[in-house]
């Protein structure tokens, strides 16, 4: 232990760290700190190797009006990523999370045609010379979720669960249209894919989301979910109970 702490106590000293400062290469921030959505887009080429197959960023661009607000576009018809994969969604909804509070993780079931197997069916959709966006996939019958932010800021982690691909881990977060920064995106999660979010900030979120298919409650699968639940002190609990 380095002669400058010898003012304190041994037990303090033998129970001191010290933080790394240094900056990790993105591939390891994106597994474990996480990066923000501005790294990602703009360094998306260098990622292969950690890049969730399925997940599409869609750069937005938000138009600020000095005294009145701001308007923020996010798809049009022509857009390539949706009209590759195919996703216009048939369902769309908001929701508002309060500052401090987690959602997920949700995991939705990937559809697997009858006589297939998984482990070789889902990675056959992503066999194109490393490219993202799948070149088959049934998403009529599996649910793909679709999602931008209005206003806050989101911590959001993907981790890849289907059969046959690598457990890929992405961790990065979005600024809505209110703050103002120089990257807007909104995010396509395939099925398979386990998503959970997490308010960054004093501030609400606001999201607007739509998704493949209408909703349906075979599909809202929860993993390690609990941050969802708001829990009664214990001592009410133990009256409640009596």
């Amino acid at each position: 232990m380095s002669s400058i702490w010898a003012g304190i106590t041994d037990a303090a000293r033998s129970a001191l760290t010290s933080r790394d400062y240094k900056v990790k290469p993105l591939l390891e921030r994106l597994k474990t700190s996480g990066v923000s959505v501005k790294e990602l887009l703009c360094r998306k080429d260098t990622l292969t190797d950690g890049w969730i197959p399925g997940v599409s960023l869609i750069p937005r661009k938000i138009y600020r009006q000095p005294f009145r607000g701001y308007f923020g576009e996010f798809i049009r018809e022509n857009n390539d990523i949706i009209n590759r994969i195919g996703l216009w969604p048939k369902q769309w909804a908001t929701a508002t999370m309060f500052a401090g509070t987690s959602k997920g993780f949700h995991i939705h079931p990937p559809y697997i045609p009858e006589g297939q197997q998984a482990e070789k069916f889902i990675p056959q959709a992503y066999d194109n010379n490393g490219d993202c966006i799948p070149k088959f996939l049934n998403i009529d019958k599996e649910q793909w979720d679709i999602m931008f932010f209005t206003k806050g800021t989101v911590e959001m982690i993907l981790i890849d669960e289907r059969m046959g691909m690598e457990r890929r881990i992405m961790r990065f977060t979005i600024d809505g249209d209110n703050v103002d920064t120089s990257v807007h995106a909104g995010v396509i999660i395939p099925a398979g894919v386990a998503h959970a979010l997490r308010v960054e900030g004093s501030e609400d979120l606001v999201m607007v989301y739509g998704t493949s298919t209408t909703f349906n409650s075979e599909f809202e699968g929860r993993i390690a979910s609990g941050v969802e639940t708001c829990n009664l002190p214990q001592d009410w609990e133990e009256y409640i109970n009596i």
